[in-house]
């Protein structure tokens, strides 16, 4: 047989949810129901049962999907069915817009609205022995990683930027926090150029501890193939960290070029982009990155503009049956 990693498989039961989701939404008189991620089959499950009781729907959508492989091709079949009766559509970039509207074939985008992540500036801030200084303090510089090590989070790129930066700074060192199948590599790299000394593979990091780590170091380093939003990118500003990352989906959009400095998917680029992070960043006060960072992005302005798409749906009209069944004929169902 295939084997099959955890977690990457879920059984859509379509049906089954149907007694207890009823049950809830007649109990706790809900009036609009919300659900998440494309591959979520519980979220889809959850808006098409809420769409035939007669239900506001409103569905966020948190990643990007291509077009020419087997599992975008299925994926953007399914998300083209549920979005066609979804109320309104959140994605957390522009680029995450374009990418859906594109995917899902709708024909109004302005049922799509950009409502992009945040983080809480309280629990990510700079140490505060760094107060009104600025890097150039710090003797010996540390680049952090945090992210999972996938494939999808460029690990392949990591293990090549790590030892070419070692060998051209040899003051820099590195923090690299997560876990996943691709830590094998990392352990492998750092055995193969005898990096022991320079190089710190942390392992799964709990969320509480994630700012600690943050602050140990001075610029964060993201290696991502695709993303629609970058979370970990603004945690470390957050912290006083210059960020360099990849160029890719909605990252550009994040920060602005002298806190983000944006390279090619390819390890050249991310080197370069590298070294000319560690030139800059002596210049960096991290708690002017950490104000900034406050101003630019929190919850509460998540909270209110979310509330104001509830707002809208609450004051549109339902389809009809007879609508709804127009537009799925129209998909070819």
């Amino acid at each position: 047989g295939v084997a099959v990693p955890s977690g990457t498989v879920t059984l859509p039961t379509v049906f089954m949810f149907l007694p207890l989701l009823r049950n809830i939404l007649l109990r706790e008189r809900i009036t609009l129901v919300h659900g998440h991620q494309t591959t979520s089959t519980l979220c889809h499950e959850a808006l098409f049962h809420a769409r035939v009781m007669g239900f506001k729907t409103v569905f966020t959508d948190h990643s990007l999907f291509g077009f020419a492989d087997s599992s975008s091709i299925h994926m953007n079949k399914v998300i083209e069915w549920a979005v066609s009766e979804i109320s309104h559509v959140i994605c957390v970039s522009h680029t995450s817009k374009e990418n859906l509207v594109l995917r899902a074939s709708l024909a109004d985008p302005g049922k799509v609205s950009v409502i992009p992540n945040a983080t809480d500036p309280v629990m990510f801030t700079p140490s505060p022995e760094t107060v009104d200084i600025s890097w150039a303090a710090v003797q010996t510089l540390t680049i952090v990683v945090m992210t999972r090590l996938v494939y999808r989070k460029g690990v392949d790129l990591l293990v090549d930027v790590v030892p070419e930066v070692c060998r051209r700074f040899p003051t820099v060192s590195f923090i690299i926090g997560g876990d996943g199948p691709r830590r094998i590599q990392v352990e492998e790299m750092v055995e193969r150029h005898s990096l022991f000394d320079r190089v710190e593979v942390l392992g799964e990091v709990a969320q509480g501890e994630v700012p600690e780590v943050l602050r140990r170091g001075q610029i964060f380093l993201n290696c991502s193939l695709t993303d629609a939003f970058c979370i970990a990118i603004i945690e470390a500003a957050s912290c006083g960290l210059l960020v360099v990352s990849t160029a890719v989906g909605g990252v550009p959009e994040v920060l602005p070029p002298d806190m983000l400095l944006l390279a090619a998917p390819t390890p050249e680029a991310l080197v370069e982009a590298t070294a000319a992070a560690i030139d800059k960043v002596r210049s960096v006060f991290p708690w002017e990155l950490h104000d900034r960072v406050a101003k630019m992005y929190s919850w509460q302005d998540v909270a209110c503009r979310t509330e104001d798409v509830y707002d809208k749906v609450a004051h549109s009209v339902c389809p009809s049956m007879l609508d709804r069944f127009a537009a799925l004929y129209n998909l070819g169902w």
